[in-house]
């Protein structure tokens, strides 16, 4: 962890010192347009949201359960694990569009895909063609959720990178929200249109991205790597300094990537898939981002995000109007210590978010455990009550760390070179911990009920040790000094050496006209 030292207190005056302080997002028009391009990059998160928490709503609306003869058990399971079918079979595709084809036409591709069937699932007619929909939802959505929180990472101003990148997930539970309030407000309505409705809304996402994100900038990393130099510095440029092309910053960013993606292509193993685990560095990465991506869906949390109904009903909460009432107020208590949290991660930093979150998972779970338990042996209405408030405390802390910092934690770990196929793998790791959850949950529940939930907790403990343990902090780290922490020394120094010639000349004979005067530090 040497060369991680050094590049924790080298890396803060590689580039901080080089940003405009008097720059920021709501006093210049640029940042103010970037800002408002990466919110249409944010929400694609929304639209997994969204359809995370329909069926959830649904399973509450009697005219829905009467069309599908009340799916439960195996066939409930099935339902719900469809979608992430459909993103399973887009996996081996997702990763080269993304690297091929750029971030920009990938989302395009994936939203054009879901808008079609929304399309499908809003006038399904039978069982069948409801499923199918759901397939193509998934299949659609690996595309945008694969290339835009990249594309968030790759485009954002560095003082406001760690943030927003955590608020791609966080936004999860804006769609949650649509889609739990709209089911709410239509569960009145005695006929099919109670749920072909909130089916229709989950369209309004996927039809903004096939429209405007050609306006959106491409990656700078992407066009570098494609031999697109002078886009990418004008990209750069635009968004990150007024255009001044030979700004401090935007020279520092321009080359740093540019070396970063010069020297991984001379290194033979970072190509293909095998690099992933082909060193001791990005062995580790691996490690970290395969446990975070089961740890994600594998907390207990995916009791109530998708089965919230039998939960209740275990506790002896039965009227539909109020199980959606619980769902819809636990979404918007999401949303805010999501957001809160996204906002926090420059200040906390990574690993003690991380270990935090796991720590109030673990206390609030163990008493929802007692409580249920107390409930189903004696009737107690007080312990049913107190269910509900562990609950939200669950997701309180869960919300600290596992909403906004997996998707964010994941991407910044990654150098480019293995960003989309890493990212991938953390994708496709979720897919199949949460078919297993979907399918298994249900089951299980249902033939041991609330001790099912001991399981969880001991999981919990496990998790906890895992933090502890391998959680590696990078907070204030550029994308490309991130890579020291994992590689070492050796990549660190090759890294440096590549940059080392161009940034004296860039800070001594460039940026003279802008009045900046390189420090002793960056000299040395």
């Amino acid at each position: 962890m040497g060369a991680g030292v050094v590049a924790t207190g080298g890396g803060n005056s590689a580039f901080t010192h080089l940003l405009d302080q008097n720059r920021l997002w709501y006093n210049n028009r640029r940042l103010i347009a970037l800002h408002g391009w990466i919110v249409l990059l944010l929400i694609t998160s929304s639209t997994n949201g969204f359809d995370g928490s329909l069926l959830n709503s649904f399973q509450s609306l009697s005219v829905w359960n009467d069309y599908f003869a009340t799916p439960a058990g195996g066939r409930l399971g099935v339902l719900n694990a469809m979608q992430n079918i459909g993103s399973l079979a887009a996996y081996p595709f997702a990763p080269y569009l993304s690297d091929g084809l750029g971030r920009r036409p990938t989302i395009w591709i994936g939203s054009l895909i879901m808008l079609i069937a929304v399309v499908l699932q809003s006038a399904a007619q039978n069982w069948g063609m409801f499923l199918s929909a759901r397939f193509l939802i998934g299949f659609g959505l690996t595309f945008a959720a694969n290339a835009a929180p990249m594309l968030v990472t790759e485009i954002a101003y560095p003082r406001y990178r760690a943030p927003l990148t955590a608020l791609y997930n966080s936004l999860w539970y804006s769609g949650n929200i649509v889609a739990t309030w709209s089911t709410f407000g239509t569960q009145h309505i005695n006929n099919n249109w109670a749920w072909r409705i909130p089916s229709i809304l989950q369209g309004i996402v996927p039809v903004l991205q096939v429209f405007l994100i050609w306006f959106v900038p491409e990656s700078p990393r992407w066009l570098i790597s494609k031999g697109k130099e002078e886009k990418a510095l004008q990209t750069l440029a635009y968004y990150h300094a007024d255009g001044n092309e030979q700004d401090p910053l935007v020279q520092f960013e321009f080359n740093e990537i540019k070396s970063a993606i010069d020297l991984d292509r001379e290194v033979s193993a970072n190509v293909g898939w095998k690099s992933l685990i082909a060193t001791p560095g990005n062995r580790k990465r691996m490690a970290i981002i395969v446990a975070l991506a089961f740890f994600s869906q594998w907390s207990g949390n995916g009791l109530v995000s998708y089965y919230l109904k039998d939960v209740m009903v275990s506790i002896g909460i039965t009227d539909s109007t109020i199980q959606l009432l619980i769902n819809g107020i636990l979404a918007i208590w999401n949303l805010f210590w999501a957001v809160l949290s996204s906002f926090l991660v420059n200040r906390l930093g990574r690993r003690l978010m991380f270990i935090t979150s796991v720590i109030g998972m673990l206390i609030a779970f163990t008493f929802q455990t007692v409580c249920t338990a107390r409930y189903q042996i004696t009737l107690n209405n007080n312990a049913a009550h107190a269910v509900i408030a562990f609950i939200f405390i669950f997701y309180a802390s869960y919300d600290l760390a596992f909403t906004p910092l997996i998707v964010s934690y994941t991407v910044e770990i990654l150098p480019y070179s293995l960003r989309a196929k890493g990212f991938n793998i953390f994708n496709f790791v979720i897919s199949v911990a949460l078919i297993f959850n979907q399918y298994v949950n249900p089951i299980a529940m249902g033939h041991i009920g609330w001790k099912y939930y001991i399981v969880y907790c001991c999981w919990l403990c496990f998790e906890l040790a895992f933090c502890y343990f391998m959680i590696v902090e990078t907070k204030n780290l550029s994308l490309e000094e991130t890579a020291v922490l994992f590689d070492g020394e050796e990549v660190s120094n090759a890294l440096h050496n590549a940059t080392r010639e161009v940034r004296h000349e860039d800070y001594d004979e460039k940026t003279s006209d802008s009045g900046y005067t390189p420090t002793n530090e960056l000299k040395a």
